[in-house]
């Protein structure tokens, strides 16, 4: 990947998160993985107001080669990669926001998911969603949780795009910057939709299911 683009992707894709609200203030990170290491967002920046050139780029290892110190959330995305890797479906980009309506959820009673199947292009586009119990900020014990819930989930064939870190936000991954901020979007969503209907819908049955899993290719 040239690594002046995934600079300034990042920069759009967190200028446009910043400014339809998806996060506020320093919430917030993105990463993107190049040939020779990764590029991440630095510590306590503003999504809204990246600049390409102070990214902060670490090797492989961790190692920061240059830019601004990297967001304490690296270990976390380090993992998410290498998890994938191991699935050998790699990914390109993870985001992490602290998104309204997700993060609401988890105030309440969050279950071992942060949300059945609620509509057919959550389904589809996003999967299931494993809730992490809360941590603080940059625990690294957060790391090896998720690392194996990707694998577990991965294990049964229903490989997953996003975690939940209860009461700070959503970690999403894809190929791409733009496919990763789409799984972000509709997560996004269908929280928003979930904490607004009442009574609470019943979710889509089985054979609704194995029908997109049929006709999309959902993992459901």
């Amino acid at each position: 990947m040239d690594e002046a683009w995934a600079r300034e992707e990042i920069c759009r894709v967190g200028r446009s998160l910043f400014e339809r609200g998806y996060v506020h203030a320093t919430a917030g990170n993105i990463s993107m993985r190049l040939a020779d290491g990764f590029l991440i967002t630095p510590t306590d920046a503003c999504l809204g107001f990246l600049d390409p050139a102070r990214l902060a780029k670490v090797d492989r290892a961790g190692t920061q080669l240059s830019g601004e110190r990297a967001s304490k959330t690296l270990a976390l995305h380090r993992r998410i990669y290498e998890a994938q890797d191991l699935l050998a479906a790699p990914a390109g980009c993870v985001i992490h926001t602290h998104s309204t309506h997700c993060v609401a959820l988890t105030l309440q009673d969050a279950g071992p998911e942060l949300l059945p199947a609620v509509t057919p292009y959550f389904v589809m586009k996003v999967g299931h969603v494993p809730v992490v119990p809360y941590h603080r900020p940059g625990d690294p014990r957060v790391a090896a949780h998720v690392a194996e819930l990707v694998a577990r989930y991965g294990a049964r064939g229903t490989p997953i795009r996003a975690v939940m870190l209860a009461r700070l936000g959503p970690n999403v991954w894809h190929e791409t910057p733009a496919q990763a901020m789409a799984v972000l979007e509709e997560l996004e969503e269908t929280a928003k939709l979930w904490s607004l209907a009442q009574p609470k819908p019943a979710p889509l049955n089985e054979a609704q299911v194995e029908e997109l899993r049929a006709t999309f290719g959902a993992s459901w």
